[in-house]
């Protein structure tokens, strides 16, 4: 077919070869793919050629995405496509992907995050169509059945990152169906597959010896007996979710200690009962641990802060909630997701974020020794940017001097610390003003601080949202009611303290 034809005076198109505008379309977004296919014939074949568009999100048009659309992109890509999410289309359907899947067998990553209206048919097209299929997100697909799993391990044996989440009808006759087929599974998501229990991480321990990342938030039915059995199976295991199974003790942190030195991540909020001796054997033995999730665990004390802070020299981070995307999964990313509100989006893939943010949200034994030990640590002296310790009670204004040592702290949540006084806020801004005089707000001597500091009557006062990290050059410090007071902070270019009228 000839491109270009005699009428066509385009100088671009008779300087340059096709092949080379190709390319040049090769490096553009869907958008200008189809802005440009609207200049000339010419440059509709160029823009429309399926070499362009083997990556394809259509996250941002989801709303307007049917699934003609779909079955219309796959027989313009057919085996050139490679990745695509569909994430949020809620109008793509069975008929649609069997299409799709049939055209583009080639497909590697796909996406169908919220494509509420597909059910097991469209596993089996997978199955059947696309066996060089690695990731695949079914999150909230409610229709997804262990069939589903059934068909996917007979056809799909190249699949390395699967995500199950919200999948609540998924039980463990389905996981063991799911990893006799898939043994080279790296990363596996079943945050609220409620039905779960011991016997389907029996199952993942038999057969997936190379899995890295495992998600069981919210599988509540989960108990010791399946996590001891699951670390023993699967050594390489770097990142956890735990969090949510509330009946869990220091018999599954001492599994993962003796079993899982490669250990990075590990969250664990809810578990109550996890207590000192359950972390302090887990940081003797997985020095790895970079990220933790400690929110709610009520019964740890300072005792923790202090091994972590001795045993963890790369511990960046103690997390309540992080943001979607970001657990070690190899190339795939982080899969571990919780479903409770992101505050900290830093996460977005392993190993990215080095700046450290750390909660001890509600751990209401902690006291300021805890910080003072965290504070003196390689992580806190160096890498420690947000500090959240709202509902610890016993935290007092000596909390804010050990932190002078935090030469990197942007921003200190204190919500519900009432022995926290004014006269502390305002001696820690002093110490900042002499430690580098008054730099530019880019100076790395004295970084922006966020302070956010609510003191209530009672320690379940929900936190406010509004101004919560707008941005690094703010503080905001809001203890009850009181009177707005203006106080200079360097390289903060906005500060608002609201302090009640009695003090």
């Amino acid at each position: 077919m000839q491109v270009f034809s005699n009428n066509d005076e385009g100088l671009i198109n008779k300087k340059l070869p096709k092949e080379l505008l190709l390319r040049i379309f090769s490096f553009l977004d869907i958008v200008t793919l189809c802005r440009c296919a609207q200049i000339s014939k010419a440059w509709n074949i160029l823009a429309l050629d399926g070499s362009n568009w083997q990556r394809i999100d259509l996250f941002n048009f989801q709303t307007d995405v049917e699934g003609r659309v779909v079955e219309n992109i796959s027989k313009r890509c057919g085996g050139f496509l490679r990745k695509l999410s569909l994430r949020g289309c809620i109008g793509v359907g069975d008929s649609s992907l069997k299409t799709f899947a049939q055209n583009c067998r080639n497909i590697e990553h796909l996406n169908l995050n919220g494509c509420t209206k597909i059910t097991d048919s469209t596993c089996y097209s997978l199955s059947r169509f696309c066996s060089k299929l690695k990731h695949l997100d079914l999150t909230s697909c409610v229709s997804i059945t262990n069939s589903s799993l059934k068909g996917i391990s007979e056809g799909c044996r190249h699949l390395e990152y699967l995500n199950l989440s919200w999948c609540d009808q998924i039980t463990k006759d389905g996981v063991e169906a799911l990893v006799r087929g898939c043994r080279g599974l790296r990363a596996l998501l079943l945050r609220g597959c409620t039905q779960l229990e011991d016997e389907a991480l029996k199952h993942i321990q038999n057969y997936c010896h190379e899995l890295v990342s495992l998600n069981l938030q919210s599988c509540s039915r989960v108990t010791d007996d399946g996590v001891v059995q699951l670390c023993r199976g699967c050594p390489r295991l770097q990142a956890l979710c735990l969090s949510g199974c509330g009946s869990l003790t220091d018999a599954s942190l001492t599994a993962l200690a003796l079993n899982c030195p490669r250990l990075q991540i590990l969250e664990a909020a809810r578990c109550s009962h996890l207590t000192d001796a359950g972390f302090t054997l887990l940081a003797r033995n997985c020095h790895d641990l970079e990220k933790m999730d400690l929110e709610e665990c009520v019964l740890i004390t300072d005792r923790t802060l202090t091994q972590l802070s001795i045993h963890c020299p790369k511990l960046q981070a103690l997390i309540p909630r992080l943001d979607p995307s970001s657990l070690p999964g190899g190339h795939h990313g982080h899969p571990i997701l919780p479903a409770r509100k992101p505050r900290c989006g830093a996460l977005q893939k392993h190993a990215v974020c080095r700046a450290a943010q750390m909660s001890l949200s509600h751990c209401e034994l902690i006291t300021d020794d805890g910080i003072l030990h965290l504070s003196n640590s390689p992580c806190g002296h160096e890498r420690l940017r947000v500090l959240e310790l709202d509902n610890c009670l016993l935290i007092t204004d000596v909390a804010l001097e050990h932190l002078e040592h935090c030469r990197g702290l942007e921003r200190l949540e204190l919500y519900d610390c009432q022995q926290v006084t004014r006269a502390g806020i305002k001696r820690m801004r002093v110490e900042s003003l002499r430690g580098g005089g008054v730099p530019s707000p880019r100076s790395p001597a004295v970084p922006p601080l966020l302070l956010n500091m609510l003191r209530s009557s009672g320690s379940s006062a929900r936190r406010p949202q509004a101004g919560l990290g707008a941005t690094p050059h703010h503080l905001v410090c809001t203890q009850g009611r009181g009177l707005p007071l203006s106080l200079g902070f360097p390289g903060i270019t906005r500060v608002v303290v609201l302090l009640p009228t009695g003090l």
